[in-house]
């Protein structure tokens, strides 16, 4: 079945109609290979065109199966064994999956600005063929939102520069808590990040003066293990200790300073993906491959599972209710 006309639009660049949807300005070009032409710019295009299944010969259907296996833990080489195709084919398949969700997450929410309320971010430790590779991500408390990572082959400052610069587009000038591990350069890269550019006044030389944002609270949870006994100090960065109480039960309801969130969602990431596994034959080869990965599954949790910690009860009679399921993003709207 053709796609509605009314849905399409040009992806022509040069197209003065090129990404506007409802003009009447496309048509059907070739019923049998599903090409549509644009009457502005007299192009034609796939249907496919832009998506992860452009100028792919195998169906759809089964493009899909493999990712959702490699999405829930399944080795390639098992999903080679059981479909058939070649180890390379899958692996195309894969960063074509990752270089469309990498574009999806970021149109969709670095390009939206949020009231995140309070945050935690926290480091993964992978290995790859080629040696240890780090993996940075952040996700939002109140919704579970996962706001995205970065990998790096080292845990520095350049790691925690990428992943907090992305938590920064996405971030609104508001009151927010920041929820982090012991590692001692955390406070420094989110003090800079977190900083607004004032130009001087006409006539004035020199850079802008950077002003650090308001209600901008910075805690850390250090661990620390002596006679195997675990020892756990929630030390308070910046910020002042009743902003604090407020965000944390306006954001989690109760508690006190941690980092279990973003903890549990390292949790899934390791019991997810093959590479990530404690102990495991499958190692990734590439770094590209682990970053892939990261946004694949990112994805997979923000838009497409549901999670029962965010259902939403809903009476539909005097003695009946039933319980609503929500993703991330559906908790955000």
């Amino acid at each position: 079945m053709p796609m509605s006309l009314s849905q399409l639009f040009c992806p022509n660049i040069e197209c003065p109609a090129r990404g506007q949807v409802g003009r009447n300005n496309i048509g059907i070009h070739d019923q049998k290979k599903k090409r549509y032409i644009c009457h502005v710019c007299e192009r034609t295009f796939s249907a496919s065109k832009g998506t992860l299944f452009y100028r792919l010969r195998t169906e759809p259907k089964v493009v899909l199966l493999v990712i959702a296996l490699l999405v829930y833990g399944c080795p390639i080489q098992a999903v080679v064994q059981a479909f058939g195709i070649d180890e390379r084919t899958v692996r195309s398949w894969w960063q074509r999956a990752g270089l469309h969700c990498q574009l999806f997450h970021e149109r969709l929410l670095d390009e939206n600005q949020l009231e995140l309320g309070q945050i935690q971010a926290d480091e993964i430790k992978a290995r790859t063929q080629k040696g240890s590779i780090w993996m940075a991500m952040a996700m939002m408390v109140s919704t579970r939102l996962w706001l995205g990572g970065a990998v790096s082959s080292n845990r520095d400052t350049s790691l925690l520069q990428q992943m907090v610069g992305q938590v920064r587009k996405i971030a609104l000038c508001r009151p927010l808590l920041i929820a982090v591990d012991g590692l001692n350069t955390y406070p420094s890269v989110f003090r800079d990040a977190f900083r607004t550019g004032i130009p001087r006044s006409k006539g004035q030389t020199g850079r802008m003066t950077l002003v650090e944002w308001p209600n901008i609270a910075i805690v850390q949870v250090i661990k620390s293990k002596q006679a195997d006994v675990l020892y756990i100090k929630r030390v308070i960065v910046q910020g002042q200790q009743t902003m604090i109480e407020q965000i944390i039960r306006a954001t989690q309801g109760k508690g006190m300073i941690n980092t279990t969130y973003i903890e549990r969602l390292n949790a899934t990431f390791r019991q997810r993906l093959a590479c990530l596994f404690r102990r495991t034959r499958h190692l990734a080869r590439h770094q590209m491959t682990l970053q892939n990965s990261m946004y694949i599954l990112g994805c997979v949790y923000n838009f497409c599972d549901f999670h029962k910690s965010l259902r939403l009860r809903l009476s539909v009679g005097w003695h009946a209710f039933r319980w609503v399921q929500r993703t991330p993003l559906w908790r955000r709207i």
